[in-house]
């Protein structure tokens, strides 16, 4: 049966504006609605609404456009912007299928694409007897080997949106972006970070290597973005400082004399927030100030290799981390935070008292997660793109795996 889709906001890439011709080609009606110049930028196609109301209107707004285009599902990236939160309810409330993509919980290769809500808001069940009894019979997840194309291509999108945003502001002003930092600020501190990238590596490495011979066992916690919504929403923390600062006295308080922790800067942090001097810092004034490594530009997995433990607030690296068998604690709220999976009985007994996964259970939890919560493709390369739309159109067309089972 043909559907009517209206989508929200994306990424600064084309994959919305391909996958709405790939949809309209299979007999759905598509419309788009631009809520700034960026958006408008990335979707040059006829079938659009610009949206230049206030946040206040827009859920009003936003009933007049399913009622007039008939609407049956709404598309979207990420479902913690303000604006998508307004759209997720009036589907809830009006019975719509609210299709959310983000970054995937397997990566690179993968995409997220949900029913609801994606991350700690996903439908998934998180009984480990529900996730064994799911993967009866699906095939092992494909490895995340794929590359989620260049990184000066998404750089070059990224500032061709923001500039679209700069100077075509008069016609959406009510416009605000949902990004704690404006983004020519994090412009510069990113050029700032790559051109003392070569320096910052070959020091990182050669902690590394420190790292590596630490004769005690090594924890390791990987910082996520501060802007990033799984912080902002499924944590107990209201900054990266705060985890930071929470951690750092957990180790010093309870981890065994010998311990190190190491901890690992995120790949897409602008810079502008000097995250391994606030952990020195912390650590001096708790008398560790020898056991903290801060190992910026580095990927994680070499981090991840000599780690007796991984700590995350709820990073998708916890993920990586049981994929190789490693005992993980999460401090605020993951899908994969399960019993079985993680450490359940708190950071602080975490340091001496740490399980591995049940191996079993992470293999099942990731043949569910590809065969339902995951499509293959990526957002950032020609290639990438058209997978994941080749592989998104059918769980569109479908029926949402875990539509009675909600988290």
């Amino acid at each position: 049966m043909a559907r009517s889709f209206l989508v929200l906001q994306g990424l600064a890439t084309h994959f919305f504006a391909r996958l709405g011709d790939a949809l309209r080609a299979r007999g759905h009606a598509v419309h788009r609605v631009n809520l700034n110049p960026g958006d408008r930028l990335f979707w040059k196609r006829p079938n659009a609404t610009d949206y230049t109301g206030t946040e206040a209107d827009w859920p009003a707004a936003l009933d007049a456009l399913i009622d007039g285009h008939r609407v049956t599902d709404l598309v979207m990236f990420g479902d913690g912007r303000p604006f998508h939160v307004a759209a997720i309810a009036a589907a809830r409330r009006r019975g719509l299928r609210a299709w959310i993509y983000e970054e995937a919980y397997l990566r690179p290769g993968y995409l997220a694409l949900e029913a609801g809500g994606v991350n700690a808001r996903s439908r998934l069940p998180r009984d480990p007897a529900r996730i064994r009894a799911l993967a009866e019979g699906l095939p092992p997840a494909l490895p995340e080997t794929l590359s989620g194309g260049s990184f000066l291509r998404r750089a070059s999108d990224d500032v061709r949106y923001n500039l679209a945003n700069l100077l075509h502001r008069r016609d959406f002003p009510h416009w605000r972006t949902h990004r704690q930092w404006n983004p020519f600020h994090e412009y510069a501190g990113w050029l700032k970070r790559g051109l003392l990238r070569p320096l910052r590596r070959h020091a990182a490495w050669k902690r590394l290597k420190q790292v590596e011979a630490w004769p005690g066992p090594v924890f390791v916690l990987p910082l996520q973005l501060e802007g990033d919504y799984q912080l902002r929403h499924h944590s107990p923390f209201t900054s990266l400082a705060d985890a930071i600062a929470l951690v750092v006295e957990s180790f010093a308080a309870h981890a065994p004399p010998d311990a190190l922790l190491a901890v690992k800067g995120h790949p897409l942090d602008n810079g502008l927030s000097h995250w391994g001097r606030f952990a020195e810092r912390r650590a001096a004034e708790r008398g560790v100030a020898q056991r903290i490594a801060w190992l910026p530009e580095l990927h994680f997995t070499p981090v991840l290799a000599p780690a007796a433990g991984v700590v995350t607030v709820n990073s998708t690296a916890g993920l990586q981390a049981l994929r190789e068998g490693k005992p993980v604690v999460v401090l605020g709220r993951a899908l994969y935070d399960l019993p079985g999976l993680t450490f359940q009985d708190g950071l602080d007994r975490f340091w001496t008292e740490r399980t591995p996964p049940d191996m079993a259970l992470v293999d099942a939890l990731r043949r569910v997660l590809a065969a339902h919560c995951l499509v293959r493709g990526g957002f950032f390369s020609d290639a990438g793109m058209n997978e994941a739309v080749a592989n998104s159109v059918p769980r569109l067309e479908g029926d949402p795996p875990f539509a009675a089972e909600p988290a």
